[in-house]
C-alpha cells in the first residue's frame, strides 16, 4: 500500500500492509501484513491506524496538553508518585478524548466487513513496538474475545490509553524514544485455540541458531506468556526438523473462551496438565512457520501460535531482541536464565536442584539451591545455600522473604530453571540483576563464594555517619537466626515478627491440629517460647512486635495433614485467615498467646499485633481471648492491628476503643485491596503501586486517626528505602515509625532522616517569614 493510501485513511486490511508502513501500522501491524504477503495463515483483521489516535486526540482538544504532560513525564521516570500522577492525568485525557467520529465510521465499518458481532482480539500496535531495538512485549494493552461495536470502541481507548502506563513511558525513556507515542490497534478474529505457545527461531538461553524452542500450553496462549504455567518446551532442529528434547511441563489449568464469550479459567486433572500438548507432526508444523517467518524477515524471530480445530495459525511476529552478541558468541556474558532479582548480592557455586523439601537433606553447603518454588519447610536448605533460585514467586514470596533476611542471594521466577540447571553444574547467581551465568566460560573462581552484599549483622559502625531520626526505624523478621547480628545494627526494634516461618519449623511440616489431635501441643509451645525468645532476648528492652499466624488456607493445607483440615478456597488471599480464624479456632490460637506468655515472662518488650482484622465484632471476640488468657492478664502489653484491609479506615476509632494502642499499615495487602489489583500478577503489575493516590490518602487517613488518638503508627514494607518521596509522604503525614527489611535499614534511616530536615527547614522559613 503506498505512503498516501496510508495518511488518507485511519483503517486498513492487514493484507495490504507492509513492513514500510510500520510509522502508521505500528510494529505489529506491519509484521502482520509481511505474514500475510508471505503466504503464512494469520487471522483476518485490520488495522485502526496511528493516524486515527491523532486525530481523535486533536478532535478531543487534548493533543497539546498530552505532549507537555507526556514530556514530563519521560524526566520524571525515576521519581513513582509523580510519575504515576502524570500517567493517570495523561490516560483520563485520552478517555476523555474518546474515538472522533469520523475514525469512528471506518473502525466499525471496518469490524463489520469481518461478519456480524465477530469475536475478535484488540491488540496494541504503538511505533517502536516488535521492532529489531525493541520489543515492547506485554506492555501495551491486549484484549481478547471482545464482542460488539460498543465493546470494540471501548477496547480500542484501552489501548490508546495503555501508551501512557509507568511501565511504559519507563521502558521508552530507558530506550531514549521521546517523540510524542502514537497508537495503531490491530483488530484480528479471534482463534479458540485449543493448544497455542510461542516459538523462538533461535535458541534465547544460548543464541543457537540451529534449534527452534517452542513453548505449548492446552488452551489461550497467554498462561505462557505471561509465565502462568509451567509449558512444555521442544527444541526442534532447524536443518532436518528432528525433535531433539522434549520436557513436558505442569498446567494446573487452561484459559478458554466460555459460553458468554468471557475467558474461564477451567482446571486439569493430574492426567491433562502432565501429558504431552504437541506431538511430532503438531511441533514440525510448528517449526515450518516459525522457520518461514525468519526466512521471510530476515533474522531470528519471536513467533506466538495457536492450533485451533487442527489447523495452525500465526498471532503475532516479532525480532528477537534479546540475543544481541550472544547470537554469535552464546559465552560472551554466559547468562542462562533471567528471573525477578529478589535479594541482593552474588554467589557462585554448584547446582542442587530439589524438587521438594524432603530433599533438602541432599544440598551440600554452599551449593545453589535450584527449586520450583519454596515455602517455610524449605527454611533448612535455604540456610545452607550459597543461593536460592526459584521458577516462580514475586518479590513478597517466602523465598525472596527468608533470602533477604538471611543474605542469601535469590533469583525468583526465574522459569524453567530445573529444567534448565542441573545438579553440579557451576553458575553464578546475581539476585540484584535476576541472572544466572554460566562461569565456566567466565573463568570465575569455581570455589564457592558470596560477593557484593553485606551480611546482615553488618556492624552500624560501617556507615560513615549515624543519622538521628525522630521516626523510628524498626526492622522486619522471621526467623531467630540472624537476631543479635542485625540488633547490633542502627535500629530502633523490630516492627513485624513474622510467625509463619517460626512456626513451620515447630511444627515440623505437620497441621498444627494433627499434633493437637496426637497430644503433642505442648512440643509446639516450647519450640516457639525457644525462638522468639531468642529474637526478644537480642533487642533487650526495645520493642519487638509479633505478628500472630496469618497463614491462608492453601499454605496450611500444604502441611502434613492440612487435607483434613482445610477448606478449598478460591481466592484464599481474601478468605479464611487472620483475624476471623482465631476466633473461628480459638484452640488454636491458645497455643500462640501461651507462647507469648511465657516468652514476657522473661522478655517484657513483646507485643501482640493481629493481622487482616475486618471488621469491629471479629476484633473485639479476638481481644475478649487475649484477655482471657495468662498474656492478657500480663501488665504493659500492647495490642497493635494490621492496617491492611480498607474498612481499618473507619473502623479504626472503634479499634482504639477496644484497647488498640498501635496500628501497623501493611502495604502490599492494603494497596492490593485499595486498587483491586492481585499483587502477584505478572499480567497486572504496572497497576500495582504503593504510591497511587488512593492508596496514599488511605494511609494518610490511618496515621491521622492514629495521631488524633495518640497511637503510635508504622508502616511495614520496602518502599520507605527505595523511594525517597513515598518516604517524604509518610514523615508528612506523621508517621512514628517504618518496617523494613534489615539489608534496608540503613537507607531508610538516612531517607527518613532527609525528609525531616526537609520539614524542619520548612517550617523554620515559614516561621521567619511571619
Amino acid at each position: 500500500m503506498s505512503t498516501e493510501t496510508v495518511l488518507s485513511e485511519y483503517a486498513s486490511d492487514i493484507s495490504a500492509l507492509r513492513l514500510g508502513d510500520a510509522e502508521e501500522a505500528g510494529g505489529k501491524g506491519a509484521n502482520m501484513g509481511e505474514l500475510v504477503a508471505a503466504g503464512l495463515p494469520v487471522p483476518p483483521g485490520f488495522v485502526l491506524l496511528r493516524g486515527s489516535y491523532l486525530a481523535s486526540m486533536r478532535a478531543g482538544g487534548v493533543d497539546t496538553e498530552l505532549a507537555a504532560l507526556h514530556r514530563e513525564a519521560l524526566a520524571q521516570v525515576d521519581n513513582g508518585a509523580r510519575l504515576s500522577e502524570l500517567c493517570r492525568r495523561m490516560q483520563s485525557l485520552v478517555f476523555a478524548a474518546g474515538v472522533s467520529d469520523d475514525v469512528r465510521d471506518q473502525l466499525l465499518n471496518s469490524y463489520r466487513r469481518l461478519g456480524t458481532d465477530c469475536v475478535v482480539a484488540v491488540r496494541s500496535s504503538a511505533t517502536g513496538e516488535d521492532g529489531r531495538d525493541a520489543s515492547f512485549a506485554g506492555m501495551n494493552r491486549t484484549l481478547t474475545n471482545v464482542t460488539g461495536e460498543d465493546a470494540l470502541l471501548q477496547a480500542v481507548k484501552q489501548c490508546w490509553a495503555s501508551l501512557f502506563s509507568p511501565r511504559v513511558l519507563t521502558y521508552r525513556a530507558t530506550r531514549g524514544f521521546t517523540a510524542d507515542p502514537a497508537m495503531a490497534v490491530v483488530v484480528q478474529e479471534m482463534i479458540a485455540s485449543e493448544r497455542s505457545g510461542v516459538a523462538f527461531t533461535s535458541d534465547p538461553s544460548t543464541g543457537d541458531p540451529d534449534h527452534v524452542v517452542i513453548e505449548a500450553a492446552l488452551g489461550l496462549g497467554e498462561v505462557v506468556v505471561s509465565g502462568k504455567v509451567q509449558p512444555d518446551t521442544y527444541v526442534v532442529d532447524k536443518n532436518s526438523l528432528q525433535v531433539i528434547e522434549v520436557k513436558v511441563g505442569q498446567q494446573a489449568f487452561k484459559i478458554e473462551r466460555g459460553p458468554e464469550g468471557r475467558d474461564v479459567v477451567v482446571e486439569l486433572d493430574a492426567a491433562q496438565g502432565q501429558a504431552r500438548v504437541l506431538d511430532d507432526s503438531s511441533l514440525r508444523r510448528v517449526a515450518e512457520l516459525a522457520i518461514a517467518v525468519e526466512a521471510h524477515h530476515g533474522c531470528p524471530q519471536d513467533v506466538e501460535w495457536a492450533i485451533a480445530s487442527g489447523k495452525t495459525w500465526l498471532v503475532q511476529a516479532r525480532p528477537i531482541t534479546t540475543l544481541g552478541t550472544a547470537a554469535r558468541d552464546p559465552g560472551a556474558d554466559g547468562v542462562l536464565l533471567r528471573g525477578l532479582p529478589a535479594a541482593p548480592g552474588a554467589a557462585s557455586g554448584k547446582v542442587r536442584v530439589l524438587r521438594t523439601p524432603e530433599e533438602g537433606a541432599r544440598l551440600v553447603d554452599d551449593e545453589i539451591l535450584v527449586a520450583p518454588m519454596t515455602n517455610p519447610d524449605w527454611l533448612p536448605a535455604i540456610r545452607r545455600s550459597a543461593a536460592l533460585v526459584t521458577e516462580t514467586g514475586g518479590m513478597t514470596c517466602h523465598a525472596a522473604i527468608v533470602a533477604r533476611e538471611l543474605g542469601v542471594p535469590c533469583v525468583v521466577g526465574a522459569r524453567d530453571a530445573t529444567g534448565v540447571l542441573h545438579d553440579g553444574q557451576t553458575v553464578t547467581v546475581d539476585g540484584g540483576r535476576g541472572t544466572v551465568s554460566n562461569v565456566s566460560a567466565g573463568g570465575i573462581d569455581r570455589q564457592p563464594r558470596v560477593t557484593g552484599v553485606s551480611a546482615p549483622g553488618a556492624p552500624a559502625a560501617a556507615v560513615a555517619v549515624a543519622e538521628t531520626t525522630g521516626t523510628k526505624i524498626y526492622v522486619n523478621l522471621a526467623i531467630p537466626d540472624t537476631a543479635e547480628a542485625v540488633a547490633a545494627q542502627d535500629v530502633d526494634g523490630v516492627g513485624l515478627l513474622r510467625a509463619e516461618f517460626m512456626l513451620t519449623e515447630a511444627l515440623s511440616g505437620r497441621h498444627p491440629r494433627d499434633l493437637i489431635a496426637n497430644g503433642e501441643q505442648a512440643k509446639l509451645v516450647d519450640a516457639m517460647v525457644v525462638s522468639i525468645g531468642r529474637i526478644a532476648s537480642a533487642f533487650g528492652t526495645r520493642p519487638v512486635i509479633y505478628r500472630a499466624t496469618d497463614f491462608r488456607s492453601n499454605e496450611f493445607r500444604g502441611l502434613r495433614g492440612g487435607e483434613a483440615y482445610e477448606p478449598v478456597e478460591h481466592n484464599p488471599m481474601i478468605g479464611y485467615r487472620g483475624c476471623y480464624r482465631y476466633i473461628s479456632e480459638p484452640h488454636l490460637f491458645a497455643l500462640e498467646l501461651e507462647a507469648l506468655a511465657r516468652v514476657r515472662e522473661q522478655n517484657p518488650n513483646v507485643h501482640l499485633m493481629i493481622p487482616f482484622v475486618r471488621t469491629r465484632w471479629e476484633l473485639e471476640a479476638c481481644l475478649s481471648l487475649v484477655d482471657g488468657s495468662p498474656l492478657g492478664a500480663q501488665r504493659g502489653l500492647h495490642r497493635w492491628v494490621m492496617a491492611e484491609v480498607p474498612s481499618v479506615m473507619y473502623w479504626l476509632p472503634e479499634y482504639i476503643g477496644l484497647g488498640v494502642d498501635g496500628v501497623s499499615i501493611g502495604s502490599n495487602d492494603l494497596t492490593q485491596l485499595v486498587l483491586g489489583v492481585d499483587r502477584d500478577s505478572d499480567i497486572c503489575a504496572e497497576l500495582f503501586d504503593e504510591s497511587d493516590g488512593a492508596v496514599l490518602d488511605a494511609i494518610g487517613q490511618i496515621v491521622a486517626t492514629a495521631r488524633k488518638h495518640r497511637i503510635t503508627s508504622s508502616l511495614c514494607g520496602q518502599a520507605p528505602s527505595t523511594n525517597p518521596s513515598f518516604t517524604e509522604h509518610l514523615v508528612r503525614m506523621g508517621i512514628t515509625s517504618v518496617s523494613v527489611n534489615p539489608d534496608a535499614a540503613a537507607a531508610t534511616r538516612r531517607a527518613v532522616a532527609a525528609a525531616e530536615r526537609r520539614l524542619l527547614l520548612e517550617s523554620a522559613l515559614a516561621v521567619n517569614r511571619r
